[in-house]
């Protein structure tokens, strides 16, 4: 049993399909926060759930470990792997399989991507709502339970998926869930999948929830004097059942990287873009509301338009939120993490995680779906810079620490990976147990996307 068996066995099964040199590795070992290169010994792509099921076959047989692969776009280091063995990469399950207008429910593999699938559905008069930021793929976005700048009004994967087809770690092929809208019959294995950031299972299939596009959409901007007052109109919207579609917070050093990067020309303070969907009456008044909102809680220059180019230009913007804080320090490496709390304590989490970055030695940004209580933080770190590293370190640890002293979650979207793993006890107690004796059941020799989510020995 070995790594270098499977590999073998599976270039002979694969052929052209299954890659060993070294710049589809470095592909595959790559990722978008702080952790270092993580090279696979083999990237399989492919094209059938029944294939997905014979190279898990293979890999059990050799005890070699599995890492499903979307589009990379995960944070915490979610698909590198780290115990090495073969990624498995999903972009060529790609199709959109079914689209039930009716029932407003498509079908679709697990590569399919949500602007892949939005546009396939443009001629529908439905979407998928569910908008993490980047172009991530549906399988996984559901293995990591995305949510994004919708999630507000629309809910996250937990609320929009149906149904799943599954690979478990023996090979077997699972059916979970239904397209019925809901049930009563056994125990909720789709729940169990989303979020498990394929440890339990890989995710060859989706049945997923769609929604009516509305009559009309407007976008907002609005700065502020200061965070409290930014937040506090966000508590307020959501305290008084505004039906907003998304609510999102920018400080001012965000406000800077976008200046620097996207040339927008913002005052450097603290901001918050919003989205407005219904009838164009509703939406007016869903405006009008906010509006008035933002001025009692000093808010400033309330700007909004239904001129779908602004909307697009506006949310491209905070779409490359990641690069803007690049822009900041160009040549550093961000440690980026998320956490969510109650609505009610998200103005004294993020006025406090902006007052310890700014007491640091390093330069950061906040910027969030505050519409339900998740903001992230963007910490920049010199590459090498050992002070630097154990400085961001240290913050995020004291935002983790934050988040659950205020009855809140380590992570609202990232999903645990790697970089949560060390807060897990802290927030499940015996529950992590629990989780770890899940896994231990589904996949008892530990090759699914191994070290991450659980430990287990």
């Amino acid at each position: 049993m070995s790594i270098e068996a499977a590999v073998t066995e599976l270039r002979k099964a694969l052929g052209e399909r299954f890659a060993t040199s070294g710049a589809m590795l470095q592909v595959h070992g790559q990722n978008e926060a702080h952790f270092p290169e993580t090279l696979p010994d083999g990237v399989a792509f492919p094209e059938t759930t029944e294939e997905v099921a014979r190279i898990v076959r293979t890999c059990a047989a050799h005890g070699c470990p599995i890492v499903p692969w979307g589009t990379g776009t995960s944070l915490e280091g979610n698909a590198l792997p780290f115990d090495g063995g073969i990624t498995l990469d999903l972009s060529r399950m790609d199709k959109v399989l079914a689209v039930h207008a009716e029932d407003m429910d498509a079908v679709v593999q697990p590569g399919v991507t949500r602007e892949a699938l939005n546009t396939e559905l443009r001629a529908t008069g439905l979407f998928f709502p569910v908008d993490p930021g980047a172009n991530a793929s549906l399988g996984g976005m559901a293995a990591t339970r995305a949510s994004g700048t919708t999630a507000v009004r629309y809910g996250t994967m937990r609320e929009n998926v149906l149904a799943l087809e599954v690979v478990l770690a023996d090979g077997r092929i699972i059916r979970t869930g239904s397209r019925a809208r809901k049930s009563s019959s056994g125990y909720d294995l789709t729940r169990l999948m989303i979020g498990s950031e394929g440890t339990l299972g890989i995710i060859t299939e989706l049945t997923l929830r769609l929604q009516g596009q509305p009559e009309a959409v407007s976008a907002a901007i609005c700065r502020f004097d200061d965070i409290r007052g930014a937040v506090d109109t966000v508590i307020q919207t959501i305290q008084m059942s505004v039906p907003i579609a998304r609510m999102e917070f920018v400080d001012a050093m965000t406000a800077r990287g976008f200046n620097l990067h996207a040339d927008a020309g913002l005052p450097e303070a603290p901001h918050l873009f919003l989205e407005f969907h219904g009838s164009e009456s509703a939406v007016a008044e869903q405006a009008e509301t906010v509006a008035g909102l933002a001025h009692e809680n000093g808010g400033a220059d309330f700007q909004w338009s239904v001129r779908p180019e602004e909307r697009t230009r506006l949310w491209k913007m905070r779409h490359g939120v990641h690069y803007a804080m690049l822009a900041l320090q160009p040549g550093f490496k961000p440690v980026v993490t998320d956490i969510c709390v109650p609505i009610s304590r998200l103005a004294d989490a993020v006025a406090e995680t902006r007052a310890d970055i700014d007491a640091s030695r390093i330069t950061g940004a906040v910027v969030g779906h505050v519409g339900d209580g998740n903001f992230h933080t963007s910490l920049l770190t010199e590459p090498g810079n050992e002070d630097d590293m154990r400085t961001a370190l240290d913050l995020a640890k004291r935002m983790n620490d934050r988040a659950l002293r205020m009855g809140g979650t380590i992570t609202g979207e990232h999903g645990v990976g790697r970089g949560k793993i060390r807060y897990m006890a802290a927030e499940h107690g015996e529950a992590w147990d629990v989780m770890a004796q899940i896994k231990r059941t589904l996949d008892p020799q530990n090759i699914l996307n191994p070290g991450k989510v659980v430990q287990i020995g």
